[in-house]
């Protein structure tokens, strides 16, 4: 619908997954797994709403699809938005602060450690980036940078503040994939 959806797909297509861009309910049709990509969360939670995807995407969660956030889609995914009442899925048990790296010229890439994904370090990229400020106890925190949560796993969803889908590393998506894996 808006955002960063060209490069998720391409980076799903390069580990020769299948993708559907959603834009209307029907969309979610017989697909596996859901990807909310970074972009603006308050135009994406509009969209959701004009389009009639919102209710359609929770009934979809009540039924364990796996679903994945990027930075914007870290915000929709949570039940909790610091200082904020705009829209969102109340999915994530999670409370997000917005910005909370600050505007888009303090965008930056950092090393992140993600124990879930081997030793390697993950090279990752922030832009308006949220994070996380409080888990339930149901959330596994997957990633941190400098003391902040950056990347979180409940059950069959996951949400990071950062873009994997902007570099070639595609170990994150991978990791998605095994989740749909898991659920099937």
């Amino acid at each position: 619908m808006q955002g960063a959806f060209r490069e998720h797909r391409r980076a799903f297509e390069s580990l020769n997954c299948e993708v559907v861009e959603v834009r209307k309910p029907a969309d979610l049709q017989g697909i596996q797994g859901l990807v909310f990509p970074g972009g603006e969360s308050t135009t994406i939670g509009k969209l959701l709403q004009n389009e009639g995807l919102g209710d359609r995407i929770k009934e979809l969660a009540a039924q364990d699809m796996p679903m994945f956030g990027t930075c914007a889609g870290m915000i929709l995914l949570a039940k909790y938005i610091d200082d904020s009442d705009q829209y969102r899925l109340n999915l994530m048990d999670i409370t997000v602060k917005r910005n909370a790296f600050g505007r888009q010229i303090a965008s930056f890439e950092a090393n992140i450690t993600i124990p879930a994904l081997g030793n390697d370090p993950v090279r990752a990229v922030f832009i308006r980036a949220p994070y996380v400020q409080e888990v339930a106890p149901n959330v596994g925190i997957l990633a941190e940078y400098e003391g902040k949560i950056v990347f979180v796993r409940q059950g069959n969803m996951i949400a990071s503040a950062f873009h994997p889908e902007l570099t070639p590393d595609k170990r994150v998506h991978q990791y998605f994939l095994n989740i749909i894996s898991e659920y099937q």
